[in-house]
């Protein structure tokens, strides 16, 4: 569908926000979609992401009783998602103009129509920080990394020093400021930041005046490679910097004066946002980075790090745990850092303070356990690789390799004598290809309404139909072959495939024995990382002393 014919049926929802909507749960509106013939066609999106009507959506959760009256608000952010798409924060930030008493509002009419319906009953600052709050759970929903996500704020804000209240607080990769204005609450308190998007940057000023903070000043441009605050010495610098970015600007910047501890390479772009954020810090300044966990170790990176372990720069590494980044799976941590009173070397009896929280759950506390803290001296991490890892260096200090092998050894044997059970019954067939003579194609299955699609899994729409079947014969080698393209690559949906035609009720005899060997294989994957955990503890627990054969 164009975008013209899509803005005509007015504000698109997705699947997850008609779930909201309805107040239940996203596998409630797949299976409305299966098994309502009268839920609304989508209105435009992908395949895998159809978008629909929200006119359409509440008309037919009305109708069927299943949905909640959507509040202005919902209804302004639907139509400011229609009217911005992509470009959402220009949108926030026009709306914050607004608020704010802006002479030239450029709102479309139907959006400018909303906001000052809204501005009657809420005051500016709840109706701008109701939007960014959905525009983060979008953002994170959608597993962008516009925003820093509120488990990272919520991180930063515990490991950060305490602040005066006249302290200055910078931030030179801001986005819309959340961070910023998380780290440093109090009015007096003087915070600048930068920001290269100028959007989101504009947003971040409006909404900081409408918050009443005076003493926020953000500014746009790049901070690598057009520093606008060139004198600014701060005593705290918080930064969420852009990961895994080469460009930075390595290039027209090797002879530039941040880089006291090493140029960065052109894929340690993180370190040269360290350095940047570091050059802004007066003597007894602090530094918290939020960072990717392979800079700890990357080999391109060791002498930077060999630097801020001599200069006693680095104080305290902290593994997150994992899903505290919610726009991408990978791990991060936080680097707090401190500029020193002086430029003598550091004492290396001082040490660095690594706490592993990975066994943590994202949403629990941040305090970590005895186990999860150790100070490790500078000697000890001026190695040939100059580790920074929590993880690396807690592990031979805290682990417990007997309680941990008597417990995966245990936890191996259990999960052997469940897969035997997990096996079906089976017994002689009527031979290779007494299936052939009578089946039919998927293609065919989709054409006739039978089959459906939740995102590449091919499913049943119908009672005629057991999906444990389906599948099952989709899985098996001759429809494998005929899903795989040339190049390789198989796909599970396999239009071509051909399954035998039975009854339902054989249907579901083959399905329950297709679901069992589903869990077979799957205890069998747990048995493998089972086994290679328990030989590398083993193995260690050996090689450390700490475990020693009997006898």
């Amino acid at each position: 569908m164009t975008d013209a014919a899509a803005s005509s049926v007015g504000p698109l929802v997705t699947g997850s926000e008609i779930a909201r909507l309805a107040g239940v749960t996203r596998a409630a509106v797949s299976n409305w979609r299966r098994r309502y013939d009268d839920f609304p066609a989508p209105a435009g999106g992908a395949a895998n992401s159809p978008l629909y009507a929200l006119a359409e959506v509440q008309e037919w959760l009305d109708k069927q009783r299943k949905g909640q009256e959507v509040s202005p608000e919902v209804e302004l952010w639907q139509t400011m998602r229609a009217a911005y798409g992509e470009q959402m924060v220009g949108g926030l930030a026009e709306v914050a103009a607004v608020l704010a008493g802006g002479r030239e509002p450029k709102l479309p009419d139907d959006v400018a129509a909303r906001v000052q319906g809204l501005a009657q009953t809420e005051a500016p600052v709840d109706l701008v920080n109701g939007l960014t709050e959905r525009f983060m759970d979008s953002a994170r929903r959608a597993g962008s990394d516009q925003v820093t996500p509120e488990r990272v704020v919520r991180a930063v804000c515990h490991f950060a020093p305490e602040l005066p209240a006249d302290a200055t607080v910078f931030d030179p990769a801001c986005g819309i400021g959340v961070l910023l204005l998380s780290i440093a609450p109090e009015a007096g308190m003087r915070c600048c930041g930068q920001e290269m998007d100028a959007d989101s940057a504009r947003f971040a000023q409006l909404r900081a005046d409408l918050l009443g903070r005076s003493g926020v000043r953000i500014v746009a441009g790049d901070s690598l490679r057009a520093d606008e605050w060139p004198d600014l010495k701060a005593d705290l610098v918080v930064c969420d910097p852009p990961a895994g970015v080469t460009e930075w600007g390595r290039e027209e910047l090797l002879l530039d004066s941040r880089w006291e501890l090493g140029t960065p390479s052109k894929a340690e772009g993180e370190l040269a946002w360290l350095q940047h954020a570091y050059a802004h810090t007066e003597p007894g300044g602090q530094v918290v980075m939020v960072m990717p966990a392979s800079v700890a170790y990357r080999k391109a990176g060791r002498r930077i790090r060999s630097e801020l372990v001599r200069r006693g720069i680095v104080r305290q590494v902290v593994a997150l745990p994992p899903g505290t980044a919610t726009s991408h799976a990978l791990p991060i941590h936080l680097w707090c850092l401190r500029r020193p009173e002086s430029t003598a070397r550091a004492d290396t009896n001082h040490t660095v303070r690594m706490i592993d929280l990975t066994d943590n759950s994202p949403d629990s506390t941040l305090e970590p356990r005895p186990d999860q803290v150790a100070d490790v001296p500078l000697i000890e991490l001026l190695d040939d690789t100059v580790d920074l890892t929590p993880g690396s260096h807690l592990r031979s200090r805290h682990r417990d390799y007997p309680g941990e092998y008597a417990a995966l050894r245990k936890e191996l044997e259990d999960q052997i004598r469940r897969l035997a059970a997990l096996l079906p019954e089976l017994t002689a067939g009527g031979g290779p290809g007494s299936l052939d003579s009578s089946t039919t194609s998927v293609a065919d299955l989709a054409r006739a309404g039978l089959v459906t699609y939740d995102g590449q899994e091919p499913i049943s729409a119908s009672e005629q139909l057991d999906t444990d079947y389906l599948q099952g014969f989709l899985r098996s080698s001759v429809n494998a072959r005929r899903s795989t393209s040339a190049s390789g690559t198989y796909r599970l949906d396999g239009r071509g495939s051909r399954i035998p035609r039975m009854g339902i009720d054989e249907q579901r005899r083959y399905g329950s024995a297709f679901r069992a060997l589903s869990a077979f294989e799957e205890g069998m994957r747990k048995v493998d990382d089972l086994s290679r955990r328990l030989a590398e503890v083993a193995r260690d627990g050996l090689a450390t002393g700490a475990l020693a054969p009997e006898g």
